[in-house]
């Protein structure tokens, strides 16, 4: 009932209540877990809230912060909600820490025993609007324990796959079957106790952890992960019911309020084209270099193998023989110190490739070249969030799996989804030249018809009545209602 309708006998404290009720949105507070991935997803969570007229609070590590300042627009993008405020808070650690995936257990461990008394604190002492809600990555669960103590309800949001989630929610199952810790040395035994996952899982696919013994710390932070995540009041996950509809089904069992609301990067885009031409941040701790653009554009169509291992990959030179053998056109991202110190000096056979066919940066704006016609393959660390981007273009891969998710990521690309080739446990020139050759040429037309359906029911599910949207809708309303 609109506020002019309400009739006259209604006393003006009714009225005052209800336009109460009508200015003032919920207060959400966001805290990411503190890497590019995860970082990258929840803020443009973040930005999809904003745009529906929640007001938003983000918390980000200092670290973190001070890279986006850096190399992102984020400051400017944001500065367009009046609602939205961005808050920091420390890690813990100190400011030379590396703050790498092989070290990432202290970072949570940090953020575990010191952060999260200044978590609690910036809950109950500031002085701004009281916070209705919080999502927080649900690897943090030290939030959930300071969120049941003050009183507010809070959501998780995990921004890896639903396939390598539902393999932590089974570890307790792999230990008691004792397919953990592995006996012997065959990598292609056959993992039975993940329901779902019986037909096609072997131990190669399984997290690179796995492969150590049971008191190997990440085994110990993702042991819980059952018990953790039905914790909240709810369960976001980036990506989509034609996706991984049945492994969310699985995880649905432990959490019953879940949130398939993926792909989030083009889900806000969007969202975006409906509100205004501007473009959306790229959220990216690294400066992009977009020289590489005019570069595809002189390229032929669907030529051009994209190669990038994410921000915290390494490789061999073994890698770039193999590209470079392969004959194909390959635009590569390369970091500094991604690639291992044995290259002292450039083979001549290398820069001559290189110069005749690829193109190199440190840094590039991948949606924009996965999206762009002259990319015809990517070769790929199989990142969740870089793997979403491929599926939402309708890009084929190579994967090339470096740790946690990506080795269960890798074998739904290659054997369930069908959409490209999975090249882990080998790196050598002879194998990346034949899987190359495989995708770009002896069977591109196979791949690109797979992937060409796959798109289409990605980009089916966050327009209007896709499940995507409606998920989205149902969260919106859901944070209302607390």
């Amino acid at each position: 009932m609109l506020i002019n309708q309400i009739p006259k006998q209604q006393n003006q404290a009714t009225i005052s209540v209800m336009d109460q009720k009508t200015v003032r949105p919920p207060h959400v507070l966001i805290f990411p877990l503190p890497l590019q991935g995860p970082v990258n997803s929840t803020i443009k969570l973040a930005e999809l809230l904003c745009l529906s007229g929640l007001h938003i609070t983000l918390l980000l590590t200092d670290h973190i912060h001070t890279k986006l300042l850096k190399y992102s627009n984020i400051q400017s993008r944001f500065s367009s909600y009046p609602g939205f405020h961005l808050e920091t808070i420390p890690d813990g650690l100190p400011e030379d820490h590396p703050r790498s995936i092989d070290r990432f257990i202290e970072v949570l461990e940090s953020l575990k025993t010191k952060s999260s008394i200044l978590f609690k604190d910036l809950m109950t002492t500031d002085s701004r609007r009281p916070v209705t809600c919080i999502i927080a990555d649900g690897t943090m669960g030290f939030t959930c324990d300071v969120a049941n103590e003050i009183g507010i309800p809070i959501m998780y949001i995990r921004t890896i796959s639903a396939c390598c989630l539902w393999v932590f929610f089974c570890f307790p199952n792999l230990i008691e079957s004792r397919e953990l810790p592995f006996s012997g040395n065959d990598l292609d035994t056959p993992i039975k106790s993940i329901p779902g996952m019986e037909e096609f899982l072997r131990r190669r696919d399984l997290p690179l952890f796995c492969r150590f013994n049971l008191s190997d710390p990440n085994i110990k932070t993702y042991l819980s992960e059952g018990t953790e995540n039905p914790r909240a009041h709810g369960l976001i996950l980036n990506t989509f019911d034609d996706l991984e509809g049945p492994i969310v089904s699985q995880i649905r069992t432990f959490c019953p309020n879940l949130y398939t609301i993926g792909p989030l990067h083009a889900h806000l885009k969007l969202n975006l084209e409906s509100f205004s031409s501007s473009p959306p941040s790229s959220n990216s701790l690294w400066k992009e270099d977009m020289s590489c653009i005019p570069w595809l554009d002189s390229q032929p169509s669907k030529s051009v193998l994209y190669v990038s291992f994410g921000s915290l990959a390494v490789m061999s030179k073994e890698l770039w023989y193999g590209l470079v053998n392969s004959g194909s056109r390959f635009l590569w991202v390369i970091r500094r110190h991604s690639v291992l110190s044995e290259i002292i000096e450039t083979p001549p056979e290398l820069s001559k490739g290189t110069e005749e066919r690829g193109c190199i940066v440190e840094w590039a704006p991948q949606e924009k070249v996965l999206a762009h016609g002259g990319v015809g393959g990517f070769l790929t660390h199989s990142g969740w969030n870089a793997t979403l981007e491929s599926v939402v273009e309708g890009v084929p891969m190579i994967c090339w799996p470096y740790f946690l998710d990506q080795q269960v990521n890798s074998r739904f690309v290659g054997e369930v989804w069908k959409l490209g080739l999975d090249m882990k446990d080998t790196c050598d020139r002879v194998i990346v030249e034949k899987m190359v050759r495989e995708l770009m040429e002896e069977r591109k037309e196979e791949f690109r018809k797979s992937a060409d359906e796959m798109a289409k029911l990605a980009k089916q599910c966050f327009m209007v009545g896709g499940s995507s949207y409606c998920n989205l809708q149902r969260l919106i309303n859901d944070i209302k209602a607390m």
